[in-house]
């Protein structure tokens, strides 16, 4: 069986952290009071009795107080026997020096008393107690002789009533540097949860998309995030003022103020972005606690919950437009069977072109709506492709053969929903079909591997590519430049990449024609 030792051993070096400083106390104060009776002592009429034995008792006393308040004697011995051997040469000589002073009457008892309570607060459990019977029969002892020698004694109830003292000064002096180290021990404990506490909230105020600021008197800044830089566009400095460093933003604190406003927004001036500047009190301090959230981030979030709505929307209303829609195609292709006019056939053909039109549009909102669903596999991504060309040819007829061809390593596997990667290549290989020159080659689908286990698969044709001024609008929903097309292939195409955990993005432009480029990962 495994034992943990490690929280016993970190609670006897916090033990002896906490009584190292008393006890050098205590060693400063058996310094003062040795060296006081060796320097002192006789002109105080100390030791009359026996001159010769009070001045070896302070010498012997001073020579102890040196040589065990050395760092390496609590090294040698270990602090619990270093205090035991402390005590019990205190208590011993003082008895001595009491014998040679007169005894009972010369005071050193309450001495004795202060070395008790000493060793109660620097003393280790029971041994406290044991100090405390060691004084009691040391005084006893002394008086005792004293009553067999011949010399003046006390009555010995008196020095019972001492004795009793030692136990009760060496018992209340435990229990309080028992408290006293409890005490510590749970404001080290707390202060180190406080510690981590405004670690954790400096980190998550660190790794915040708002920008948070702390602005106090005189609109001086206190404290930021990196947010709040970006955000501001201007590098910001503890200490510095806002109308140094922005401007706009302290003129807005300032007019909130005045009219009593907690929200407003504003033009950065470095960044140019349009913030939502909210305001709020810091606590009881004069502090202002200030946060910044981009309005440009607000409207993207607004724009998906929006998408989601009209996705769910749409989704409920193709269903039930796919119905109608194909009595609609079968009753056209009916009328295609039956001798018309020119005229009749003509009509046919473009109710059965709308017919398809609203069937391909249909069907693209369902695979939109498809897209939580995503069950990843591990693909080969060169057989995968060959088997998609080969549907992808019967669809678009003879014209596509060759125009469409795959340069795909054998080696190379992606891990992704196999309905959805069929989805998104059928979207990219028709677009760029539809905008190549139609010659050999013209559309070639590649990829690579990565040694970091990413996936790059491209999409690329010889056509006029995408204008720069297009380039950010191509993924929008609806947004399309064919006449004929949703404007939902590409972008449902960027969905189904990201509901798999892959990306799909638009590669610079190269020496012509557009590339498209789908980065996933080789495993789940």
């Amino acid at each position: 069986m495994k034992v943990d030792l490690a929280p016993s051993l970190e609670l006897q070096i916090a033990d002896g952290l906490a009584r190292a400083e008393p006890l050098r106390y205590l060693n400063l104060f058996r310094l003062i009071l040795a060296g006081f009776f060796l320097v002192a002592g006789r002109p105080l009429q100390l030791g009359g009795d026996s001159p010769t034995l009070f001045i070896a008792a302070a010498i012997a006393y001073v020579a102890a107080v040196l040589i065990l308040g050395f760092r390496d004697a609590e090294r040698l011995l270990g602090t619990p026997r270093l205090v035991t051997l402390q005590v019990l040469v205190d208590i011993t000589l003082l008895t001595v020096i009491m014998w040679a002073s007169g005894g009972y009457r010369s005071g050193i008892p309450i001495l004795i008393l202060v070395a008790l309570a000493g060793a109660g607060l620097v003393g280790q459990g029971r041994m406290v107690l044991f100090y405390a019977a060691y004084a009691t029969v040391a005084v006893l002892l002394e008086n005792a002789f004293r009553l067999l020698s011949g010399r003046e004694t006390v009555d010995f109830f008196t020095v019972g009533i001492t004795c009793i003292g030692f136990f009760a000064i060496a018992q209340v002096a435990r229990l309080l540097a028992q408290r006293a180290l409890a005490n510590e021990d749970l404001a080290r404990q707390r202060g180190a949860d406080l510690a981590n506490q405004l670690r954790l909230n400096r980190q998550i105020i660190q790794d915040m998309q708002d920008g948070v600021l702390v602005v106090g008197e005189g609109a001086v800044v206190r404290q930021f995030n990196p947010q709040a830089v970006a955000l501001l566009g201007t590098p910001l400095r503890e200490g510095m003022t806002l109308q140094a460093c922005a401007p706009s933003l302290e003129r807005e604190l300032r007019r909130q103020a005045e009219q009593s406003e907690s929200a407003h927004s504003l033009r950065a001036d470095g960044s140019g972005k349009m913030l939502l500047v909210r305001v709020l009190p810091a606590g009881e301090a004069n502090d202002t606690l200030v946060y910044l959230e981009d309005f440009d981030h607000i409207h993207r979030q607004i724009q998906q919950v929006k998408l989601a709505a009209l996705g769910r929307l749409t989704a409920s209303i193709a269903h039930e437009i796919r119905n109608p829609l194909a009595s609609v195609y079968q009753a056209a292709e009916l009328l295609r069977e039956e001798k018309r006019s020119e005229m009749q056939g003509r009509l046919i053909r473009i109710i059965g072109n709308n017919a398809q039109r609203i069937d391909r549009l249909v069907s693209d909102v369902l695979a939109l709506g498809r897209r939580d669903e995503a069950l990843p596999e591990v693909l080969p991504l060169a057989g995968f492709v060959d088997e998609f060309l080969e549907e992808f040819q019967v669809a678009e007829g003879a014209a596509s053969e060759g125009v469409v061809v795959s340069r795909v390593p054998v080696e190379v596997a992606l891990s992704m929903d196999r309905a959805h990667l069929r989805q998104i290549l059928w979207n990219l290989v028709g677009n760029a079909r539809r905008h190549c020159s139609g010659g050999p080659q013209a559309v070639i689908i590649s990829a690579r591997a990565h040694d970091e286990g990413r996936v790059e698969m491209d999409v690329s044709d010889d056509g006029p590519g995408v204008p720069e001024a297009l380039r950010s609008q191509i993924f929008e929903p609806f947004f399309t430049t064919h006449s004929k097309g949703t404007g939902l292939g590409l972008y449902i195409a960027r969905e189904l990449a990201e509901a798999n955990g892959a990306v799909l993005e638009l590669a610079p432009s190269g020496a012509g024609g557009a590339c498209f480029r789908l980065i996933g990962r080789a495993r789940p």
